[in-house]
C-alpha cells in the first residue's frame, strides 16, 4: 500500500480509509467552526426555513447514510440529521482539503419536494 504525506504525518490513500473517517474528520473541523457554507446550501437553508446551527448541531449525532472519499473535486459525506422539531434531513458535506475546512453543500427533507 502507498501511503501519502499529510499535516498529521503518512496516512492512507483516500479510497482505502475505514468506512466513518472522512465523517469523522468533517465533524472534527465542524466541531473547531472550520466550515463554510456554500451559496447552494445557503439558498436550500433559506428555503426550506432550517438555520444554520441546525444542521451544526445535528452533525454530531448524525448517521451516515454514504460516504464518498474518491468524489471530485472533493470527497463527500450524506449525513441523516435530526432537527429541534424531529423532522429529519439530509445534509450533505465536502472536506475541502486545500483549505482544511469542511463545506456544507445542500440540505433537504426527506419527506419533502
Amino acid at each position: 500500500m502507498t501511503f501519502g504525506l499529510s499535516s498529521r504525518g503518512l496516512r492512507p490513500p483516500l479510497e482505502t480509509m475505514p468506512m466513518g473517517q472522512l465523517l469523522d474528520t468533517i465533524r472534527l473541523l465542524v466541531a473547531e467552526e472550520k466550515y463554510v457554507v456554500g451559496q447552494h446550501a445557503s439558498e436550500r437553508l433559506e428555503e426550506r426555513d432550517i438555520l444554520e446551527w441546525q444542521v451544526v448541531v445535528g452533525l454530531q449525532d448524525g448517521k451516515l447514510i454514504v460516504e464518498r472519499p474518491d468524489a471530485t473535486p472533493n470527497p463527500v459525506v450524506e449525513v441523516r440529521e435530526s432537527l429541534p422539531d424531529g423532522a429529519e434531513i439530509k445534509a450533505v458535506w465536502s472536506h475541502l482539503r486545500q483549505s482544511g475546512v469542511a463545506k456544507l453543500v445542500t440540505v433537504h427533507f426527506f419527506d419533502r419536494g
